[in-house]
C-alpha cells in the first residue's frame, strides 16, 4: 500500500450512511483500522439517527443534521475518553446509523391452528394472517437490547421473534374480545385496534413502535365453512324444494364437466340419473297439488337443527326432539335453530322447544 493510501485510510473526515437498503434497521460505519479525524463532518440524513459507542458504552446520539465532531457536540464521548481540555488528534469510536423510517407490510400469521370456544359452534379451530407496520422509537434502547454490535441488522433478523410475540398476543386478544365467530369479519377493525394497543407495550421493550396492525383473514375449518355456505344457500332460497333443485342442477353440471373431461359413460349415466330424479320430484309435486286441491294443506311441520360439539345436526321434528331430550343429548342450554330464526339460540329460549322439557317424564326410579 502506498504512503498516500495508507494516510487516507488512517484519517476519516466524513462520517455518513447513504442508506441503500430499505430492509436495514442498523448499519455500522466501517472504519477498519481507521481513526476519525478531529473536526470531521457527520451527516445524518432524514429518517436516520447516529449513535456513537465507546468500548461497548453508548455515548452521543445525533438526530438528522450536519455536525462538526468536536468536544462541544460529543459531551458524553468526551467524558468517556477523558478529554478535559479538548483534543487535536484523531480518535476511535464505533458509529451506528439507525433507520428511523417505517417498515411496512411486515407479515404475521399463525403457524398452526388455534382453538376458540364459540357460543354457536363450540370449540372451533381457526387460523389468522395479516400485516403490521413498525419503526424504531428509541434508537439507544434498540441498539442496546436488540441489535447489539451487529454491523448490519435488518428487519428480517427480528421478524421471527416479533411474529411469535404477535401471534401470542393476538390469540389472547381474540379470547378476551368475546366476539362471536360469525361476527368477526365485520369486526376486523376493532380487533386490529385492540391487538395494536396490546402489542404497543411489548414493542416498547425493544425500542420499537407498532404503528399499524391489520388482519387479512381469519379462516375456519373447511367442514364448518362448507356447512355455513350450505346454510347461507338455504336461507337465500327460502324454499327447500328450490334448494334441492339447485343442488340437482349443480350435480348435473358436475356430471357434464366429468363427461367433457373424459368421464364418458359414467358422466352420461350421472346426468341421466339426475334427470330421472328431477322428473320424479316434479311428478310428486304434481300429484301433491292434485291431491291438495280438495283438501286443506297440512299444518307445517316443526323442524329444528341442533348444535352438537360445534357441528350442525338435523333437522329433527318434534318427536325426535323429545327423544333427544329423554336421552340427555338435548339440554336447555343446547343451541337450536330453525328456518326463520335470525341466529342460533339456547333451547330454553325457544318456546316451541322449551315446552318439550316439561312434557318428557324423568327416568324411572332404580329397582
Amino acid at each position: 500500500m502506498g504512503f498516500w493510501n495508507k494516510l487516507k485510510n488512517e484519517f476519516i473526515d466524513i462520517v455518513e450512511w447513504e442508506g441503500s437498503s430499505d430492509d436495514t434497521i442498523v448499519w455500522k460505519f466501517e472504519r477498519y483500522q481507521n481513526e476519525i479525524k478531529n473536526g470531521a463532518q457527520l451527516t445524518v440524513r432524514e429518517s436516520q439517527t447516529a449513535v456513537f459507542v465507546n468500548e461497548g458504552q453508548l455515548a452521543d446520539v445525533f438526530p438528522p443534521g450536519r455536525y462538526e465532531l468536536t468536544t462541544n457536540n460529543l459531551p458524553i464521548l468526551t467524558t468517556l475518553k477523558g478529554w478535559k481540555y479538548g483534543f487535536n488528534s484523531p480518535f476511535k469510536a464505533e458509529v451506528y446509523f439507525i433507520n428511523m423510517a417505517k417498515f411496512t407490510s411486515q407479515k404475521w400469521g399463525t403457524p398452526n391452528v388455534f382453538y376458540l370456544r364459540d357460543a354457536d359452534f363450540g370449540r372451533v379451530s381457526i387460523r389468522a394472517f395479516g400485516t403490521y407496520t413498525m419503526r424504531v422509537m428509541d434508537p439507544a434502547k434498540f441498539l442496546k437490547e436488540v441489535s447489539g454490535t451487529n454491523a448490519d441488522f435488518t428487519a428480517d433478523d427480528i421478524k421471527n421473534e416479533l411474529r411469535s410475540l404477535i401471534v401470542t398476543r393476538f390469540i389472547s386478544a381474540i379470547g378476551e374480545s368475546g366476539i362471536p365467530l360469525l361476527d368477526m369479519a365485520q369486526n376486523y377493525k376493532n380487533i386490529s385496534e385492540f391487538c395494536q394497543k396490546k402489542l404497543g407495550e411489548e414493542f416498547t421493550e425493544y425500542g420499537l413502535e407498532i404503528t399499524k396492525f391489520l388482519i387479512s383473514s381469519i379462516s375456519l375449518p373447511e367442514a364448518l365453512q362448507a356447512k355455513l355456505d350450505e346454510g347461507t344457500g338455504m336461507n337465500m332460497l327460502g324454499d327447500m324444494n328450490k334448494y334441492q333443485q339447485m343442488k340437482a342442477a349443480d350435480a348435473m353440471q358436475a356430471a357434464a364437466n366429468n363427461k367433457s373431461a373424459g368421464g364418458g359413460m359414467e358422466g352420461m349415466m350421472g346426468m341421466a340419473m339426475m334427470q330421472q330424479m328431477m322428473n320424479q320430484q316434479q311428478m310428486n309435486q304434481n300429484q301433491n297439488q292434485n291431491q291438495n286441491q280438495n283438501f286443506p294443506p297440512p299444518p307445517p311441520m316443526m323442524q329444528f337443527y341442533v348444535s352438537v360439539n360445534g357441528q350442525q345436526q338435523g333437522p329433527f321434528n318434534a318427536d325426535q326432539l323429545r327423544n333427544l331430550i329423554a336421552q340427555g343429548q338435548l339440554t336447555r342450554q343446547t343451541f337450536v335453530w330453525k328456518q326463520g330464526m335470525a341466529s342460533w339460540m339456547a333451547a330454553e329460549q325457544v318456546s316451541d322447544v322449551a315446552m318439550m322439557f316439561g312434557a318428557v317424564p324423568p327416568p324411572p326410579p332404580p329397582m
